[in-house]
């Protein structure tokens, strides 16, 4: 059987490679950007809105829809690895808090990935730890200093800034990642 692809389109008419038309960019926030924490936020909050407008308009089974085989890549999965990710840098090594991830079984790396369904309670649950997660994120962001440490599993220290700069490229690499799954769903292109 011959998979046909889709037709590339964009939202933006005279930006046919982008997303959306510049004017209509909600990721633009307008922030003027002057020192460290308002550029290091404005960078990781623009990269979680990326995330969450490559899943728009989509129904579950499109958001679960693997990339290209053998990969196990989807739209869900990279929600619910970026819901972890938030949960693990943030809560655990941040915030000292003892929360095991939630997708992941005993051995299992890509769980995130690979138990990813087309069923609408997982993605709902997919969006409601990640909107949960990046929400006690910006809360303990809101309230500590760049300069604060967290401790890793492995007794590493880190500063908070580096975790936020670790997010940007976390959220930059699967949004690229998503930018292709997406093209490949519907033709939709942009970044």
């Amino acid at each position: 059987m011959t998979e046909t692809s889709p037709s590339r389109w964009s939202k933006s008419p005279e930006h046919p490679n982008s997303w959306v038309a510049p004017a209509d960019d909600p990721r633009y926030s307008g922030t003027d950007l002057t020192d460290e924490r308002s550029t290091l936020l404005d960078y990781l909050d623009a990269y979680r809105l990326t995330l969450e407008m490559k899943c728009a308009d989509l129904d579950a089974e499109q958001l679960a829809r693997r990339s290209v085989p053998p990969s196990t890549l989807s739209l869900l999965g990279l929600v619910r690895h970026m819901a972890d990710v938030e949960r693990g840098w943030f809560r655990r090594t941040m915030a000292g808090e003892d929360v095991p991830r939630r997708w992941v079984r005993e051995g299992g790396r890509d769980d995130a990935f690979d138990q990813a369904t087309g069923d609408p309670a997982q993605v709902a649950e997919a969006w409601e730890a990640w909107n949960n997660e990046v929400a006690f994120a910006r809360d303990y962001v809101a309230n500590a200093d760049l300069e604060v440490r967290g401790t890793m599993r492995d007794g590493t220290q880190l500063q908070l800034r580096e975790v936020i700069v670790h997010m940007i490229e976390e959220y930059a690499r699967h949004c690229g990642h998503a930018d292709l799954i997406r093209e490949r769903i519907d033709g939709r292109v942009g970044g």
